[in-house]
This record gives structure tokens, C-alpha cells and sequence, in this order.
């Protein structure tokens, strides 16, 4: 199975920041992590603060540990609340169940990864990791 690079991961944040500019968010923090978890690649645009990355990389990693947009995520999480409280402790702060985050998959839907983002609303941080994952080539589940 393919792996990303660190050049796909960071054209995946250039194509998402750039959608950012064009629906004129405020400023995002863009993560891309692998299929375990790590970081391949994280930037934060001008102006954005300090959380922005934290919070990216946790909508990311809840996806790619569910293996589902944090979006399905996050409605999942309604239904359970008790349950989603208890993986955000066990997964130490980093499972973020918010709207945000797209699996990134290849042609064969393999999960790779994810990309996730904060800073925008969460519809906007969903549609600028959206953009950036299949502007770069590969598939961005469903958001629903």
C-alpha cells in the first residue's frame, strides 16, 4: 500500500490554506498525518493562534483512529457521549470528535491518512481539507 510523502502532505496544506484565502477564513492551522497517527506535515497560516495545530491534529487523528470523517465522527459521539469521553482520555488528549478532518484515500480507498484543520468554522476547516486532499489526487470520503 502506498504511503504519503512529505511533499504530498504539504501540497494537501498548500491547496487547503489557499482555499482558506479564498473563502477569507480566519487564519487556519493545517495538519496531514500518516495511517498511524504521527504527523507528516503541520503549518499554520499567518495570524493563527497558538491551539490551531493542537486542535487540527486531533480532529485528524480521531478520524483516522475511527476511520471516518470527524464530521461522521462527531455525530457518532451525540449518540455516546460517555463512550467518545473516554477515548479522548485514553488517546491523551489527541482524539478531537469535531467536524474538520478527511481521511485522505487512495484510488483503491485505502485510508493513507488524514488531514484536518481549525480556525475556520467547522464547515470551513471540513471544505479546506476537502480541497486540498483531492486537489492533490487523492479521495476525501464523504463528509456525511
Amino acid at each position: 500500500m502506498q504511503k504519503l510523502t512529505l511533499k504530498q502532505a504539504n501540497d494537501i496544506i498548500e491547496h487547503a490554506l489557499a482555499k482558506s484565502h479564498e473563502l477569507k477564513t480566519k487564519p487556519l492551522g493545517v495538519v496531514v498525518i500518516d495511517d498511524g497517527g504521527n504527523i507528516i506535515s503541520a503549518q499554520r497560516d499567518d495570524g493563527a493562534s497558538m491551539f490551531r495545530i493542537d486542535v487540527g491534529r486531533g480532529k485528524a487523528w480521531a478520524a483516522v483512529a475511527i476511520g471516518m470523517s470527524s464530521r461522521a465522527v462527531g455525530a457518532k459521539a451525540k449518540g455516546n457521549p460517555n463512550f467518545f469521553v473516554s477515548l479522548a482520555s485514553t488517546g491523551g488528549g489527541k482524539f478531537v470528535p469535531q467536524t474538520g478532518a478527511v481521511l485522505i484515500r487512495d484510488a483503491q480507498g485505502n485510508i493513507l491518512g488524514a488531514a484536518g484543520s481549525s480556525g475556520g468554522s467547522a464547515d470551513e476547516d471540513e471544505a479546506c481539507c476537502i480541497h486540498g486532499v483531492t486537489k492533490t489526487g487523492f479521495r476525501a470520503d464523504d463528509p456525511e
